[in-house]
């Protein structure tokens, strides 16, 4: 069951909200139309997890509406991938923003403590991956998850990576991250008893095609348990991952 959802059933149980308020929060406005946007506010009831922004192609002004909107409406912890850091500059004048360059991602709130099953590990074969993996692992941080981060430990020298095999072996989800030929995802799934989310990066010389062999080696992938997500998708895998390290069982 959403775990929204749960949580208002049991505060209306403990005495803490009551009937009418609970049914207020579960029938509110859907969305909120500000003109240039749609402010989704029944994401996290029906998926579990609040909207993200994407930052990519919208103006500082616009951003700054959709986080008022956010935050008028009871959402505390607020994501914006791909922020550049001339917006991030105009929307932290309005906004307290936690701004991450490395991963282009800006943080409006407080980080939640850690509520899943169990650790994500982000592994990249790459320092030049590390971006992309630095998305991911805000991602999955901000929606409730322990993330353990392996970087530079792709196959080019094969024993960095077995000297994590403890990190890896008991992590609930790995999300494997590489550019070039992309093999550190069947490299980790080889060996990994639990999901490996890969993500094809566009790092690499003329004939990697900006990341299209990677993608095309993870998809062809020999080890079992590996999905794949787009290039430089970090958002995607953290988003994910987290779904995965917060399943129950539904009877």
């Amino acid at each position: 069951m959403n775990t929204e959802i749960k949580n208002i059933l049991n505060a209306v149980k403990e005495g803490s909200l009551s009937v009418d308020d609970a049914l207020l929060a579960i029938k509110k406005e859907p969305f909120e139309d500000i003109g240039y946007a749609k402010v989704d506010l029944h994401r996290k009831i029906r998926q579990g997890a609040a909207e993200v922004i994407y930052g990519a192609g919208k103006t500082p002004e616009q951003i700054i509406g959709i986080v008022d909107t956010m935050k008028k409406n009871g959402q505390d912890t607020i994501l914006i991938t791909r922020l550049s850091p001339e917006s991030a500059k105009i929307i932290s004048e309005k906004h307290k923003l936690d701004y991450r360059e490395n991963a282009k991602a800006g943080i409006i709130g407080e980080m939640p403590k850690p509520f899943g099953i169990g650790k994500i590990v982000v592994a990249t074969g790459g320092t030049s991956d590390i971006p992309v993996a630095e998305e991911a692992a805000i991602t999955a941080e901000i929606h409730g998850n322990e993330v353990t981060r392996l970087y530079d430990v792709g196959v080019a020298g094969l024993h960095r990576l077995l000297a994590h095999l403890d990190e890896i072996m008991s992590a609930s989800v790995i999300i494997a991250i590489a550019g070039m030929e992309g093999a550190l995802a069947s490299a980790i799934g080889g060996i990994a008893d639990c999901p490996v989310i890969a993500v094809p990066t566009s790092v690499g010389y003329g004939a990697s095609f900006g990341g299209l062999s990677a993608l095309l080696s993870m998809l062809n992938s020999c080890a079992s348990g590996v999905s794949v997500v787009n290039i430089d998708n970090g958002f995607g895998a953290g988003y994910l991952a987290s779904m995965i390290n917060h399943m129950e069982t539904k009877k």
